[in-house]
């Protein structure tokens, strides 16, 4: 069990993190070893003085039992704490969690977060869900197709205000244009009639609501505050509440498909860091689709429920404004690298908390919320939804 956060004895201590690439031709290895070299140049440390590694399966070696052993072999490591997480685009917060349990615990002192995915070059996985026998003859055809009907029913419920996710998908290309790490060919100027007017990809979703696949790699390094002060770091950010649901309202055989676990996770998180919406600085929510920032935005508590439109289109959310949002691009302007991606907006968020989003960055930014989900399920929404609150030291 995590021990209270608040007291921020846990640190991150620095990031890396590899450019994506739409068709790589590279290993998922490949990509790791070079997200583990960056963030060990950042931090001035080596393979040796790190000894626990958290990580996520991904697509290109499913159905490997020994990913984690043969992962740290290739990078190096010698651990006494390991940790693989599948609750999809959730994992990587989870693994901060995790490894700051295990820290506390004993297990290890210096645990490397490390995310890696090529999934353009390899891509064996095979997801069946619980009645994948109804899903999978209706032609719904993969997260799309999913989120397209979760749009309807809100559309049924609410005003949904395409105007408002143009808004949104511009703010996070504008992000995308000057963050050297997107995909190349995601790094050009996008307007809101340039989203309205995409290609319909699942009605109501455009393709511009949805991310692009990519290859890329991530790791952040975790330990103790105090270990950190010893080390002589001068940049930190701790991690002071985490909140984590999966398989929301399971006992609901017909759920409103629009409500989220973080309706719980979202004030849950901010109750344990003893904050409201007000004092968090900067959004970094996962985001595979526009429409599921608009849910997080509703459902943690930045405005009420039905109210995202509205919430986009009167606030600013450029890195100068009230709420910024994924200032780096997030996923859906900087590409999608696997399940790498449930850590790039967290490395975003700690670049501005550390000062260096060159060209974009947050004025003295001090608290920052990041998020992720998980996989879509039969007639649900997303399986796990996962609320991380980090605060510069």
């Amino acid at each position: 069990m995590i021990k209270s956060l608040t007291n921020k004895d846990i640190a991150i201590i620095g990031y890396g993190e590899v450019k994506n690439v739409r068709r790589s031709g590279r290993t998922t290895y490949d990509f790791a070893a070079e997200a583990t070299s960056k963030v060990l140049e950042y931090t001035g440390l080596s393979t040796k003085e790190i000894d626990g590694m958290a990580t996520v399966l991904p697509s290109s070696e499913a159905g490997n039992n020994f990913w984690s052993n043969y992962l740290g072999d290739h990078l190096g490591l010698q651990t006494s704490w390991t940790q693989t997480t599948d609750t999809g685009g959730a994992s990587m917060p989870g693994n901060i969690a995790r490894a700051a349990a295990a820290i506390q615990s004993g297990y290890c002192e210096m645990v490397l977060s490390i995310a890696a995915a090529a999934p353009t070059t390899r891509r064996v996985d095979d997801q069946r869900s619980y009645r994948s026998e109804f899903r999978n003859p209706t032609g719904i055809q993969g997260p799309p197709g999913a989120f397209g009907l979760i749009m309807h029913r809100y559309m049924h419920q609410f005003d949904l205000k395409f105007e408002a996710l143009g808004k949104l998908a511009v703010a996070q290309r504008n992000g995308a244009i000057i963050n050297e790490n997107a995909v190349e060919g995601l790094r050009k100027p996008m307007t809101v009639d340039d989203y309205l007017n995409a290609r319909m990809v699942s009605t109501p979703l455009r393709l511009l609501d949805s991310v692009m696949p990519c290859d890329g790699a991530n790791a952040i390094i975790i330990t103790s505050t105090d270990r950190a002060r010893k080390l002589g770091v001068k940049n930190m950010a701790h991690p002071i509440a985490y909140s984590e649901l999966t398989n929301f309202n399971i006992h609901d055989q017909q759920p409103d498909i629009t409500d989220t676990g973080f309706s719980i996770v979202g004030p849950q998180a901010l109750d344990k860091a003893g904050m409201s919406t007000d004092d968090i600085d900067m959004f970094h929510p996962y985001d595979d689709f526009l429409i599921a920032e608009m849910l997080q935005l509703e459902q943690i508590g930045f405005c009420g429920r039905g109210e995202g439109s509205e919430y986009l289109l009167s606030t600013d959310i450029s890195p100068t404004g009230k709420l910024p949002m994924n200032t780096g691009g997030g996923q859906i302007s900087a590409g999608q690298p696997g399940l790498a991606g449930g850590q790039l907006n967290i490395i975003e968020a700690l670049r501005q908390l550390f000062g260096e989003a060159t060209g974009r960055q947050v004025p003295n930014p001090s608290t920052a919320m990041c998020t992720g989900i998980g996989v879509i399920p039969y007639v649900r929404n997303w399986g796990t939804s996962a609320v991380l609150i980090l605060e510069r030291g």
